[in-house]
């Protein structure tokens, strides 16, 4: 067998994985009074636009609820997970849980990073609130896609998982404001697939997306 068929055979498998996974695990549907925590890096945070135009506060606006924006930029893993009980303190009910591309950028440990996501996963899972995964992409001169890691995280945890935007938006100068920030188009495209993915799951429903 050669390696590009056993790569298709192994995509095809992981692509009926997580399209069964949707139906697999439950996922407690958000009320109208839940908060959503969006945790992350400088992805989160907004960084390269006005913070009303940053993913959390479009998604604030589309879903009708409350969303804490609690991205640091620069942060790396390792520090997002020590920082992370702080916040779990204010009880939300679901973490987009957006992490890793600096520890990416700056070509750290891929096992740390694993670890630390999971770490960050698990501390979640504990407070009672639900997780949603994004898929961090690993940029380059020849290929943009997500990190294999993150894949390997939402099978071993079982947690909601979204893997499409952040390559779509990294691939499209009219999406970002520099080299690996998005700009105002570019966050409202997260914050739109946030809420697809979580319709999706059953999780979140009559938005403000249409």
């Amino acid at each position: 067998m050669n390696k590009i068929l056993f790569s298709t055979i192994l995509v095809f498998i992981l692509i009926i994985y997580l399209t069964n996974t949707k139906e697999k695990f439950h996922y407690s549907p958000l009320k109208s009074d839940a908060v959503i925590l969006a945790y992350g890096d400088s992805l989160t945070y907004g960084f390269g636009v006005k913070k009303e135009f940053s993913y959390p506060s479009v998604l604030a606006k589309k879903s009708g609820l409350k969303v804490i924006n609690a991205g640091v930029s620069g942060e790396v893993s390792i520090e997002g997970l020590k920082r992370l009980s702080k916040f779990l303190e204010k009880n939300p009910d679901l973490v987009i849980l957006c992490h890793g591309g600096n520890d990416i950028l700056k070509k750290y440990s891929k096992e740390q990073l694993k670890n630390n996501l999971i770490a960050m996963i698990n501390l979640i899972k504990q407070s009672g609130a639900e997780v949603l995964l994004v898929g961090v992409v690993n940029l380059s001169f020849t290929e943009i896609k997500v990190l294999a890691l993150y894949d390997e995280i939402a099978q071993e945890t079982g947690v909601m998982y979204e893997n499409k935007i952040l390559p779509i938006v990294m691939q499209g100068r009219a999406y970002k404001s520099d080299y690996i920030h998005p700009n105002k188009i570019g966050y409202e495209m997260m914050a739109d697939a946030f809420i697809e993915i979580l319709e999706e799951y059953k999780v979140l429903n009559n938005t403000k997306l249409f």
